[in-house]
């Protein structure tokens, strides 16, 4: 079964739980945050370390396994994916 979409929010607009809301109502995808200084630079790093490590052949996956967990911040308003 494939996963159901979800948005991972970094950065200062992260911690405005109403745009949260409405990003999670225009989507119809619950939206997480990850509590971490820099969070918005973790995706460019991972990318960095997995391009490092592209002659092992290890997966990105592999690469972001010790990453924050990240923690759910909204979901979506029942009803929104009818407007």
């Amino acid at each position: 079964a494939v996963p159901r979409t979800r948005i991972l929010a970094t950065g200062g607009a992260s911690h405005n739980k109403k745009i949260l809301q409405v990003l999670s109502d225009v989507f119809n995808a619950p939206v997480y945050t990850i509590d971490t200084a820099n969070s918005a630079c973790l995706g460019s790093a991972y990318r960095a370390i997995h391009g490092l490590a592209a002659e092992t052949n290890v997966s990105l996956a592999d690469v972001v396994k010790l990453a924050p967990e990240p923690r759910l911040a909204v979901t979506p308003t029942a009803g929104a994916e009818e407007v």
